[in-house]
């Protein structure tokens, strides 16, 4: 492949994911990582791209990938993760479940459970559920994101405040390699915030895209969370904030 093809790939792979690593362009184009960085760094003198260590992502730290994009982006694993988390929940638990394309596939995995409560201010996740008579689905207020269905906003915020429940599923847009969990929305970090502090137990759900991938808002520390469920060992100055905030890591 002609270096100018590799280059309109590149730039295809990382609109697609928002982040990809240097492993998987190496693995993806067969070719030396000396090359790839060099096509990165070409890249990224361009504008085309931001150039992180490790991987590349999407120039823009203010606005997501579209939904119907992340939604089709490493479904399978997603799907393990989502495996993973619902076989950690007990029938008859009670939880947040948070916007996002992992915390959506997390509620289709939980539709064999049973009389679970879930509150959730995803409008995706309630009507994957709301099939399930013996399930409790309790919808947040507040405005809807029409591109996502995410509900955000004070009346959001206002209302998940009330609940105290024993886990909340998570999703988050970027983790920066200090372990920061990054976001595009302040509302939503604001809402995100109201989960962590009334949940028992704190499921973060994340594809390995998200390390290293840039966003606007900081939601805080990694170590805000009980657990930590994705597909790849994350890089390792992540896993050194994880360890010593006693970060429970699960593989999926």
């Amino acid at each position: 492949m002609k270096q100018t093809q590799r280059h309109d790939a590149i730039i295809e792979l990382v609109k697609k994911q928002g982040y990809v690593s240097t492993e998987e362009l190496v693995e993806h184009f067969s070719v030396s990582p000396q090359t790839i960085r060099r096509d990165l760094n070409d890249l990224a003198d361009q504008n085309i791209i931001m150039r992180h260590h490790g991987g590349a992502a999407i120039p823009s730290s203010s606005v997501n990938t579209s939904w119907h994009d992340r939604r089709a982006t490493l479904a399978s694993e997603k799907a393990r993760i989502a495996q993973k988390v619902a076989s950690q929940i007990p029938d008859g638990a009670t939880l947040f479940i948070d916007i996002g394309t992992t915390p959506e596939a997390v509620a289709h995995a939980l539709l064999d459970h049973n009389h679970l409560r879930v509150v959730t201010n995803n409008l995706n996740v309630a009507n994957t559920l709301m099939v399930k008579d013996d399930f409790r689905i309790i919808l947040a207020g507040g405005e809807l994101r029409s591109r996502d269905g995410g509900i955000i906003g004070e009346a959001t915020l206002d209302f998940i405040s009330q609940f105290r429940l024993d886990f909340g599923i998570l999703g988050i847009s970027g983790i920066d390699s200090d372990g920061s969990l990054l976001e595009f929305d302040y509302h939503e970090v604001r809402t995100k915030r109201a989960i962590i502090d009334n949940s028992r137990h704190v499921m973060l759900v994340v594809d390995h895209t998200k390390f290293g991938r840039n966003a606007m808002v900081n939601l805080g520390s990694i170590g805000l969370v009980d657990a930590l469920y994705t597909d790849i060992m994350p890089p390792a100055s992540v896993m050194q904030v994880i360890a010593e905030n006693n970060v429970q890591l699960e593989l999926c």
